[in-house]
């Protein structure tokens, strides 16, 4: 098994980016443009579809970062911008996932409030990425255990509203 460590720092950018732009953008921008993507709707469980924290700023934030990092790291935008969705795609489902399990929005779930949104994109970006199976498999477990060590920093520094 070849593995490269070396290439596994353009995905975890873009994932940093995805997930990190639209919590910037929350405290940058405070409640302007925080129109939620689920309209408010209110599933047959009697909970939001993917709860407040899912936000048009936050997909506009990820796809602007993305984007603009893209060429940085010698990648295309369309890449960086189909990355960001698919990243943000996997984060809805898993706060979908989480609304039905009557996990609050913005609480913790460990495994579901990472692997899904570091999974997918890697997996629709593997061939222009170059990511092996291992590489997908490092990446991911990189980005969850960076995301347990960095988020209690990020609401040390009043970042995030939580330690997780």
């Amino acid at each position: 098994m070849n593995v490269d460590p070396w290439s596994w720092i353009a995905p975890l950018v873009l994932l940093a980016l995805a997930n990190g732009a639209p919590v910037l953008a929350t405290r940058v921008l405070d409640g302007r443009w925080s129109w939620p993507l689920d309209g408010g709707i209110v599933a047959w469980d009697g909970r939001r579809l993917l709860g407040s924290s899912k936000t048009l700023r936050g997909v506009c934030a990820a796809l602007a970062a993305t984007a603009a990092a893209a060429p940085v790291l010698g990648l295309p935008v369309a890449t960086g911008v189909t990355f960001a969705l698919a990243s943000l795609l996997g984060d809805a489902a898993s706060s979908f996932t989480k609304r039905r399990l009557g996990v609050e929005t913005s609480g913790r779930a460990f495994g579901l409030d990472q692997i899904p949104e570091a999974l997918l994109p890697l997996l629709v970006c593997y061939r222009p990425l170059a990511l092996t199976p291992a590489d997908v498999i490092a990446v991911v477990v990189l980005f969850t255990l960076g995301q347990v060590l960095v988020s209690p920093l990020m609401f040390r520094f009043g970042l995030r509203r939580r330690p997780y």
